[in-house]
């Protein structure tokens, strides 16, 4: 499993039957900054959606940038990329990057 920031990003065997394609190759925006995590070559990777659900497809060893962290390269293969939660007694909220 890798961590970007607020970004999760975890190796699965398949992408799920029924996945839709989406464009762009940008895995999340920060609300405040408007940074972006996003696949550094767009012709590496590929999107899907399924189930309110986010899945990368790495076609070949790529990198995931932002500005304000260090690039991690991921390998060819199938990953699912979530945002991590904040975790407080009164509430569960996602993490503002």
């Amino acid at each position: 499993m890798y961590r970007h920031g607020d970004v999760m990003i975890a190796r699965v065997t398949a992408l799920p039957e029924g996945a839709v394609e989406r464009n762009g190759v940008t895995l999340a925006r920060g609300e405040l900054t408007g940074h972006s995590h996003r696949i550094r070559d767009f012709q590496h990777a590929k999107l899907y959606e399924h189930d309110a659900q986010t899945y990368l497809e790495v076609l070949t060893d790529t990198a995931v940038i932002h500005e304000e962290h260090h690039a991690i390269v991921l390998e060819k293969g199938m990953y699912r990329v979530w945002m991590q939660r904040e975790y407080s007694p009164e509430a569960i909220r996602t993490v503002r990057d």
